[in-house]
């Protein structure tokens, strides 16, 4: 929906600002700064002015020109890591290793590698049962006047209990009878 329409049916009390704003997938507080703007301006002033100017910290378009005639030059076929390298050691180049490699794969100074495979993704963990097991004691008074440890051992994969007994300590052995009984 585009912002008149969504400014109308606010003005219009149709929809609230939180609304409004959610329809628009902005925050209400960015809602009201477009409402300011529009109402002082009109359309024009919901223009993104950010792209009017060049950002302050990006680099001279002649220190690219000159990044990229070096490498032609001087340094063909290196691989971008080494060059990083040896430009910032031999040339005192400030700028990052991100900033000359896309440099130089803008102009087409070097291939950008190829996309890394399917097997490679990410996948979510499979539930495999009895993998790993998550064993825990607690020291309560389970009985007035008796402490014991409660021993539990859990199947973290599926989270059902595989074992429970109460001891007067827990510890090797308890841990070993726990098991033994999973």
């Amino acid at each position: 929906m585009r912002f008149e329409e969504t400014y109308a049916g606010w003005q219009a009390g149709r929809l609230t600002q939180d609304e409004a704003a959610s329809i628009l997938g902005i925050c209400s507080r960015t809602f009201r700064r477009q409402v300011m703007r529009f109402e002082a301006e009109g359309m024009d002033g919901l223009l993104d002015r950010r792209l009017e100017r060049p950002s302050q910290r990006r680099a001279p378009a002649d220190e690219a020109m000159q990044l990229v005639s070096l490498y032609r030059r001087e340094y063909p076929g290196w691989n971008v890591k080494h060059f990083h390298a040896w430009y910032q050691r031999e040339h005192a180049g400030a700028r990052s290793y991100s900033w000359v490699k896309y440099t130089l794969q803008a102009a087409r100074a070097v291939l950008k590698a190829p996309a890394r495979g399917k097997h490679r993704k990410r996948r979510e963990r499979m539930a495999l049962p009895g993998l790993m097991l998550h064993q825990d004691a607690s020291r309560h008074q389970w009985v007035r006047g008796q402490f014991w440890d409660l021993v539990v051992t859990m199947d973290d994969a599926t989270g059902e209990h595989t074992s429970m007994f109460f001891c007067l300590e827990e510890g090797i052995a308890s841990s070993f009878h726990g098991i033994g009984h999973t």
